[in-house]
């Protein structure tokens, strides 16, 4: 029987959702070429203005967490796509720069809102066993969406870059559809006034104070600036090699082809019982060759290899990510755990334009590929480091809670 038999259909639902939300997903990817095209901005000015998205992206993710837990898992996700939606209509028609920055904000605010609820959806309803085989199914089922939205990107992008932003408009409103009919009501539990429990009270939980966490948190966040570097600067390292931006969408196509091609393989039961440190140090390898690739080369055929290489590996590593993330959270703090693990993402998109235009202006695509590929090959050495001291920090702080679960058993027998 396939994976995707055995899923629930609320995360069956959710994967397709997200697919659909993705076929309009590359706007983000020419927001720097729309803005020195359209308005006529310098290249750090574009740099500036896309940093300030990037920042607006960490209290969306931290709120989206926060508002799972008490507002409801399905109405976060709805009233993000929808508030996205909106931005994203405001900047396709922005008259000027400071319209355009505004509603670029307004973007970052809403763009992470739907992500801890998603992902903690998902984390809840599957074994731990199979949540990395979940999470790369929802990164396949959303590359599915990408391959259509490259041939989009490619065509609409020549045409107008402002109807990027509608394009992904329209499809953030179709999964908001979805979500708002296929999910389940939302059920938040409050707990009675004065109410006694023998569990502990996980809402107390601050994820602030793991440490496997932030430990976890660091390394995804050196994981996304690469993965963030690829996608915000590949139509500028296009560019800069003499080719066109909008070429982009193709290469993110191929990317897609590759993860819908390559899932038989994915799912051998070798691969999905890989330890957690091999297969990061997998991963990051073929990423690393990926990117080696794209520094030399400078013609759309040459760059499909080394698009699979990256692609194949960065699925990998993602998908554990998620994984290793969820098996720390307690069950009714994980929309938090997952918020407070992606602001590393948040951090990513901040930084990434801001890096990728330097490195670009300083000497080209090639030292933009030739950085980031080595920033994988230090994380092929240090993962492994990475998932032993998650996992130490994890029994250390299981111990201590064990401890502090015991003692306050005794003193409740005592008094």
């Amino acid at each position: 029987m396939d994976a995707t038999d055995r899923l629930p259909s609320q995360v069956k639902a959710l994967i397709v959702a997200r697919a659909v939300n993705q076929l309009g997903g590359f706007s983000l990817a020419f927001l720097t070429v729309l803005l020195t095209r359209s308005f006529g901005t310098s290249l750090t000015t574009a740099g500036i203005v896309s940093a300030a998205f990037g920042l607006a992206t960490i209290p969306s993710r931290l709120a989206g967490g926060r508002l799972a837990d008490h507002w409801g898992r399905r109405r976060t996700i709805v009233a993000g796509l929808v508030a996205l939606a909106v931005a994203q209509l405001g900047l396709a028609a922005a008259p000027d720069l400071i319209t355009a920055t505004i509603c670029a904000v307004a973007m970052g605010l809403a763009f992470e809102l739907f992500e801890p609820p998603s992902q903690a959806t998902i984390a809840d309803a599957v074994p731990p066993a199979r949540r990395a085989s979940a999470f790369e199914l929802l990164t396949t089922a959303v590359a599915a969406g990408s391959l259509a939205a490259g041939v989009i990107a490619d065509i609409v992008g020549r045409w107008s870059l402002r109807w990027l932003f509608v394009v992904d408009a329209g499809t953030g409103l179709a999964c908001a559809a979805i979500v708002a009919l296929a999910l389940a009501p939302d059920a938040v539990r409050k707990p009675e006034h004065g109410a006694e429990s023998d569990q502990p009270a996980t809402s107390a939980i601050s994820p602030w104070r793991d440490p496997a966490l932030l430990i976890a948190t660091v390394s995804g966040t050196v994981f996304a600036l690469v993965s963030m570097l690829m996608l915000s600067a590949l139509p500028l390292a296009l560019g800069a090699v003499g080719l066109n931006p909008a070429s982009a969408g193709l290469i993110m196509a191929a990317s897609t082809g590759t993860l819908v091609l390559a899932r038989p393989v994915l799912r051998r039961r070798w691969l999905a019982e890989l330890p957690h440190s091999a297969t990061f140090v997998l991963g990051y390898l073929l990423m690393a060759a990926g990117l080696c690739g794209y520094a030399v080369a400078h013609t759309l055929p040459a760059l499909l290899v080394p698009t699979a290489l990256y692609s194949l590996g960065n699925l990998l590593v993602l998908g554990r990510s998620f994984a290793v993330v969820s098996e720390l959270a307690p069950a009714s703090a994980s929309a938090r755990y997952l918020a407070v693990y992606g602001l590393s993402w948040g951090v990513a998109t901040l930084l990434a334009p801001l890096v990728g235009t330097w490195l670009i202006g300083v000497s080209g695509a090639g030292l933009l590929w030739g950085v980031s590929a080595g920033v994988c090959g230090v994380m092929a050495v240090a993962q492994p480091w990475v998932v032993r001291r998650v996992r130490d920090s994890q029994r250390d702080l299981g111990v201590i809670h064990s401890t502090k679960a015991a003692v306050d058993r005794y003193d409740a027998v005592s008094i």
